[in-house]
């Protein structure tokens, strides 16, 4: 009788662990950081999921900018996304010719914001548009509302086609007719 009892007692005890346990295991998922991922992909050899740490990896790049919107002189960090374009596998230099002439990136942000460049204006050999995926600014990772990700595009009139919150870069080759 006494083996019984201890396998009831230890049977409540397990579920009263689990019942106490998954609340705690809800709210650490809530409360989790979700990893910060900016995808290439599209008309691309390799497409990526870069994190902050892929891109503290790379090629880095500082571009001082006056922000039109405030006329505040800013400090960006990052990646040309000339760059993570040919890591990628995306045609560059000499090999942008043709119907590749006629290819194009999207930018999304997470707010559905959504820009086009073509693939030209980010090729340097062709124009120097130092486009950059930034993570930094005034050396401080971006905040909340402009990153974690960030398109900046430095020589345009108004930063109309800076991205905040960017998730994904998409390359899109037009089809021949």
């Amino acid at each position: 009788m006494t083996g019984v009892i201890r396998v009831y007692l230890l049977a409540i005890l397990s579920i009263c662990l689990v019942v106490a346990h998954t609340p705690k295991q809800a709210a650490l998922a809530q409360t989790a950081p979700t990893l910060a991922e900016l995808r290439i992909n599209g008309a691309v050899a390799t497409p990526l999921v870069l994190t902050l740490a892929d891109l503290k990896n790379k090629p880095r790049k500082k571009l001082s900018v006056v922000n039109p919107h405030d006329q505040k002189t800013e400090m960006y960090e990052g990646v040309l996304l000339e760059e993570l374009l040919r890591k990628a596998g995306v045609a560059h230099g000499e090999n942008l010719r043709g119907p590749a002439m006629a290819s194009y990136v999207l930018a999304e942000a997470a707010d559905g914001y959504r820009v086009v460049f073509s693939l030209a204006e980010l090729d340097s050999g062709i124009l120097d548009s130092e486009v950059m995926v930034a993570d930094t600014m005034d050396g401080a990772p971006l905040g909340e509302k402009q990153g974690p990700f960030r398109l900046v595009a430095p020589h345009e009139k108004r930063p109309a086609r800076w991205v905040r919150m960017l998730k994904s870069i998409t390359v899109v080759r037009v089809a021949s007719q």
